[in-house]
């Protein structure tokens, strides 16, 4: 069995930030799942000051193959915001023993200053990470990759509505998806604009999946 690396992983990370109208103050666990099979969560803690929301993301996963341990992954981020546009970023991950770590600072100018494992650079204008709890991520057309510091190109749209099982009962659902990333991210809302569940095709067709606990 190959273990799917680059797309699960930026499957993984593509969820790092997580609320909706009712998400701020309080904090959700996502049970993380490989072709239906529990491989960890990932937990999301949203709070709000007047004029800044700040998000804490913790990922833990283990891929097993006939109970050997062969993947692991660690990731930890926590972001700030004023309005629709991220201000401050600081990220580490652990990718099955490769390290990473992300810093982004507003700069002069309106940029953002990003450092990936020491190398600096700069971007122009108000950037979003992979924000699904804001309403706003469905119009951008790039979005920054809180792990490798890399802005990516996307399409997002609205493929129609489905049923999804949240904590054990079905549940109508907005399906929209977002294309550009190594693999599409299928994300479901809930009727009241809360994320409720992402989808992904990984490496060898397998399927990764976030589900509410």
């Amino acid at each position: 069995m190959g273990v799917p690396k680059k797309a699960l992983v930026l499957a993984f990370t593509a969820a790092c930030a997580f609320g909706g109208g009712s998400a701020e103050g309080a904090e959700w666990r996502f049970r993380v799942l490989l072709d239906g099979v529990a491989i960890g969560e990932h937990r999301f803690s949203v709070t709000r000051t007047e004029d800044e929301r700040r998000v804490v993301s913790e990922a833990d996963f283990l891929v097993k193959f006939l109970g050997i341990p062969v993947y692991r992954y660690r990731h930890r981020a926590s972001e700030s915001w004023r309005g629709d546009c991220v201000t401050q970023l600081s990220a580490f991950t652990d990718d099955d023993g490769k390290v990473s770590q992300v810093r982004v600072r507003a700069g002069g100018d309106g940029r953002l200053d990003v450092t990936v494992n020491g190398a600096s650079r700069s971007l122009s204008g108000c950037t979003m990470t992979f924000a699904y709890w804001n309403p706003a991520l469905r119009q951008q057309t790039r979005l920054l990759n809180p792990q490798s510091g890399v802005e990516e190109r996307v399409h997002i749209h609205r493929v129609g509505e489905g049923a999804l099982d949240v904590r054990g009962e079905p549940v109508v659902a907005q399906h929209w998806r977002i294309e550009g990333p190594v693999a599409p991210l299928d994300v479901w809302y809930s009727a009241q604009g809360d994320w409720i569940g992402l989808d992904s095709t990984v490496a060898g067709g397998r399927t990764l999946s976030y589900r509410l606990q």
